[in-house]
Formats: C-alpha cells, sequence, structure tokens
C-alpha cells in the first residue's frame, strides 16, 4: 500500500485519510500517477483563503469561480459577496471549501486513473 505522506506531503488531516483510502488499492506505479495528477489539481487551503481575503478587499466571488463554482461567484460578485456576509463565511469555511474541491477532483482522477488501467 503507497503511503500517502511520502506521495504528496502537504496533504493534512481528513484530506490526508480520504486521499489514503483511494489509492490503498494502487501499486506504486499507479499511486504516483494518482499524485501527479491529483497535485495538479488540488486547491491550497491557504490560496482559497487569500482569494476569499481579495474577494472581501475588492473583487467578491473570486474564490468562488477558483474553486469551479461559477454561479456563486457570478452572485458573489453582484452581490458584493452577498452584501460581505458571503464572503466572510468563507474565509471562516476556507478549509472546508478547499477539502470539498479537493474531494472531488481526487474522485475524477481515481475514477480516471480505474478508466485507463482497465481493459
Amino acid at each position: 500500500m503507497p503511503n500517502v505522506l511520502q506521495l504528496m506531503p502537504t496533504l493534512e488531516g481528513d484530506e490526508m485519510a480520504y486521499v489514503q483510502e483511494l489509492i490503498k488499492d494502487m501499486n506504486d506505479k499507479e499511486a504516483q500517477q494518482f499524485a501527479m495528477a491529483y497535485m495538479a489539481r488540488r486547491k491550497d487551503p491557504s490560496n482559497l483563503l487569500i482569494f476569499a481575503v481579495v474577494g472581501l478587499l475588492g473583487i467578491a466571488g473570486i474564490q468562488r469561480f477558483v474553486i469551479n463554482q461559477v454561479g456563486m461567484g457570478i452572485l458573489y460578485f453582484f452581490t458584493a459577496g452577498l452584501c460581505l456576509i458571503g464572503t466572510i463565511v468563507d474565509i471562516v469555511n476556507h478549509k472546508k471549501l478547499a477539502f470539498e474541491y479537493n474531494t472531488k477532483q481526487a474522485q475524477q482522477v481515481a475514477s480516471m486513473m480505474r478508466n485507463l488501467s482497465s481493459p
């Protein structure tokens, strides 16, 4: 079983456990391929926090565009971050938003890897 910490040392807590569960049945080569593809798609929670703060100070909704929530990004943009309340909530919940986005990306990468390896 591949070690997630060696392949992706920047992962923490729940995300690490989630990814470890996804790659438990992969061999080392598949796990390395997964790690490269996943890390290219993954959003760092601290970057999401920075985008949310920028949204608070200027371009509201930028954090939602970064995590591919275009509809919410447009809504935040035209409502000044839902009168700043939504942006403040996103600042508080930036780790949760990043985790939700990253788990979806991990599922997509794992699914893509399974499809490529099947005969």
